[in-house]
């Protein structure tokens, strides 16, 4: 679209896609090495922080390396970890795993439970006290190339109807152009998608792994609030049927994050993880402290669970993928937004150093290098074998194989082995004849709700008259191929019920509703047919996550 519409350009030393702990510290680090660098940071959600979901404990090294004052500049994050469990679930009890049996590593001692929207909401107001121009609103829908250089993207194109053609408010958005482009989109960016494929950055990586993680914030009695308790769970509900578990984080004002991640390559489709984590919370040990309580909002989004072997190359004629983009979760520790933060600082010394000396839009080898062989490298070959250990071999493999492998990359800096991880997560999905469809429980409003009741707390709202930011590669797929073969996987692994089978037979059609999406790409990346691609909507459309 972008060769038959003129649009203005505007120029800058440095283009950052996603507002983000990545993409900020990005931001923050080129202005504290040169105020004179003109760097912009472009968040297509409402405000910043809207589309941020985390659970979030935060290991402070990030921050430390960035802002070391962080304290003094008064940083939301003051509650810091007080007790660190984690519990192997049944159905109806529990089994504590003793802390000495962890690898230090898992250790939260010297976090922090924080709400990471709230900390990219405060890391904007640093970026743009040093001069960093900061817009929320505006997706970015299109690469500007120049050659196989990226050079710049497309921004805040309004106004399209729902056929894609031009409305009488059309609005054609701007290119905005870099010296750098730096992607900070979070998983599965569709821009990050297309450059991955154009430059094959994955072709020497093993495939790509995720997981989709739910969050509910629930305000609970005081008498049960502890804040800087930290509880993980494994176990009970998934048991064989998929890989994952839980977290329950006590933060301040009597709230608590209560999270659930399902690792997306489970093999039966009718394994519906938006109804795990709601039956999760009927364990006696969540209920009891649940009780009582009002849950305030909800929301969900893709992991990536790679982590090192599944790293693609980061840099690329003209830009580079920060954090989540690139995929620097830590899984065993669930934590990535340090590794985020500490490769937006890396990003932004290399770029700097390349304009410094004169170089424009090549690419930043130093970068990938950093990436690597940097702190974010050496935290994520030390836990390389936990999720696909994991994976192919389920959860006790992972506790005993994966936690001595940790325990020998503490002690000696050394592990003898790589696994890998196999199938990505859309053909580890099998057939629904192999397998039996599963009885959920129905939510009982009070501990466990419907999905469109919790969407509703997400707050998440899209414009109707636009076109669908959800589309098919062939639009016969759901119903020709996904709904007999696999029955209809769709209605299940999205957590905001955005997709639906209507009518019965001959008449049986496959409908979008788009104004559900959380935008947390489930979807893109479980499908069984690869049918569905994943793009942004209009700017400052979906979730507007208050302090997730």
């Amino acid at each position: 679209m972008s060769d038959a519409i003129e649009r203005e350009a505007m120029e800058y030393d440095v283009v950052i896609v996603g507002a983000g702990p990545a993409g900020l510290s990005a931001a923050i680090r080129l202005k504290q090495l040169d105020a004179d660098l003109s760097v912009v940071v472009l968040e297509k959600g409402s405000e910043v922080g809207a589309h941020i979901l985390s659970g979030a404990v935060l290991d402070p090294v990030g921050l430390d390396a960035l802002i070391p004052d962080w304290k003094d500049k008064g940083a939301p994050v003051n509650v810091p970890v007080t007790s660190d469990s984690f519990f192997v679930l049944g159905e109806g009890g529990r089994v504590r795993v003793p802390n000495a049996a962890m690898p230090p590593l898992m250790s939260n001692h010297g976090n922090y439970v924080v709400s990471m929207g709230n900390v990219c909401r405060w890391m904007a107001e640093q970026a743009e006290e040093l001069g960093v121009e900061v817009f929320p609103g505006m997706s970015c829908s299109e690469i500007v190339w120049d050659g196989d250089r990226m050079k710049g993207v497309v921004a805040g194109e309004f106004g399209r109807n729902s056929d894609g053609t031009p409305g009488p408010s059309y609005e054609p958005g701007m290119e905005l152009h870099g010296k750098y482009v730096m992607l900070a989109e979070g998983v599965r960016g569709s821009l990050s998608k297309q450059v991955i494929a154009r430059h094959n950055l994955d072709a020497e990586s093993d495939v790509q792994k995720y997981g989709l993680g739910m969050k509910e914030i629930w305000e609970i009695d005081p008498a049960k609030h502890q804040p800087g308790k930290v509880v993980h769970t494994m176990g009970w509900p998934l048991g064989k049927n998929a890989g994952g578990g839980s977290f329950i984080y006590h933060i301040d004002n009597n709230q608590v994050y209560v999270g659930f991640v399902v690792h997306l390559n489970y093999k039966n489709p009718y394994v519906f993880p938006y109804m795990e984590f709601q039956r999760f919370k009927h364990h006696p040990m969540v209920a009891e402290l649940l009780e009582g309580g009002k849950r305030v909002a909800y929301g969900a989004r893709a992991i990536t669970e790679g982590g090192w072997q599944s790293l693609p190359k980061t840099a690329f004629p003209g830009g580079v993928l920060l954090g989540c983009a690139a995929g620097m979760v830590n899984v065993p520790r669930i934590k990535g937004n340090h590794n985020a933060m500490l490769s937006g600082k890396a990003a932004a010394e290399a770029a700097h150093d390349a304009i410094k000396a004169g170089r424009e839009g090549d690419v930043l080898d130093e970068y990938d290098t950093e990436v690597r062989s940097g702190p974010i490298g050496k935290d994520l070959k030390r836990v390389r074998n936990v999720k696909p250990l994991w994976s192919n071999y389920g959860l006790a493999a992972s506790l005993t194989v994966g936690g001595a492998s940790m325990w020998l990359n503490n002690l000696t800096g050394w592990s003898p082995f790589t696994s890998k991880h196999g199938k990505s997560d859309a053909e580890a999905t099998e057939e629904a004849s192999k397998h039996t469809p599963i009885d959920y429980p129905r939510p009982d409003g009070k501990l466990s709700f419907d999905r469109l009741t919790n969407v509703a707390f997400s707050f998440t709202n899209h414009e109707e008259s636009q076109p669908a930011h959800l589309t098919l590669k062939d639009p016969a797929i759901p119903v020709a191929v996904n709904l007999p073969k696999y029955a209809g996987p769709s209605t299940r692994y999205c957590p905001a019920g955005v997709y639906e089978f209507v009518g019965e037979g001959a008449d049986t059609r496959f409908q979008i509703n788009f104004q559900n999406c959380v935008h947390c790409k489930t979807c893109d990346i479980k499908d069984p047919s690869q049918n569905i691609v994943w793009t942004v909507p209009q700017g400052g459309d979906g979730p507007n996550y208050p302090n997730m």
